[in-house]
């Protein structure tokens, strides 16, 4: 039996896992759960792995896999189970499938028919996540997806380039897939153009007249800006990992 935050907490990191491909922070964690400090997310992540509904991934900054979930979540929208610690829309192996496939993370025995059903989406060069780089390039070449990560709307690639968004799940080398979008909701991971010549990835929040891109690694420090001087370019919908 889970006690009434263990619940809460693992329905949330089920229904982020679910909706963003991504796990949510410790901080996110902390303010959905109207805790204090992070050390009763601390205690419950453990209390939830010890009874076997989660797993802490080695070598990765707070990822965390789900492994089950109790029955009565299970009547919603499960959550498959990856190998990786993510839903199906992350994709493991090369990046480059265009060239080499790569295979759904927890459906490896129809890798053929993702990739007969597969969408090529453009690949706009490198993208943020730590220092500032230059403004999103022209297209470099395509990746190919399963539509079922894309849903609706118009989609393009971005190469990651720094360490800013590990908490997130998000590390250096990866291969973020972005839905086109001039808006977004205060939470969500997002392409933010600043000053017509910056792009970088990172969450998103909005304070007043201000806009904030929140890091998801304590050594970066939030970047407050107003609201004239960014624009959102569209919002993370899934990843790509070559190991």
């Amino acid at each position: 039996m889970l006690t009434r935050k263990q619940h809460d907490l693992l329905s949330f990191i089920h229904e982020r896992l679910r909706d963003t491909g991504v796990p949510p922070s410790f901080d996110e964690m902390k303010d959905a759960l109207e805790l204090r400090s992070k050390s009763g997310i601390h205690r419950l992540i453990t209390a939830l792995e010890e009874r076997g509904f989660i797993r802490r991934l080695p070598n990765r900054a707070r990822a965390l896999e789900i492994l089950k979930l109790p029955e009565a979540m299970q009547s919603g929208r499960p959550a498959p189970v990856g190998r990786a610690g993510f839903t199906p829309s992350v994709i493991e192996g090369s990046r480059d499938v265009t060239r080499k496939s790569s295979e759904p993370v927890s459906r490896r025995a129809s890798t053929r028919a993702s990739e007969s059903a597969s969408v090529a989406i453009p690949v706009m060069g490198r993208i943020a996540a730590g220092v500032p780089i230059s403004a999103i390039q022209h297209t470099t070449h395509s990746l190919a997806v399963p539509p079922n990560m894309l849903g609706g709307g118009e989609h393009y690639a971005l190469e990651v380039k720094g360490d800013s968004m590990i908490e997130a799940g998000i590390l250096d080398g990866d291969t973020v897939v972005i839905r086109r979008a001039d808006t977004a909701t205060p939470g969500e991971i997002v392409v933010a153009l600043v000053d017509e010549e910056e792009a970088t990835l990172k969450r998103f929040r909005r304070r007043g007249n201000t806009i904030a891109l929140e890091a998801a690694n304590p050594a970066y420090e939030t970047r407050i800006f107003g609201s004239e001087r960014v624009k959102v370019q569209g919002r993370l919908v899934g990843l790509i990992r070559k190991y």
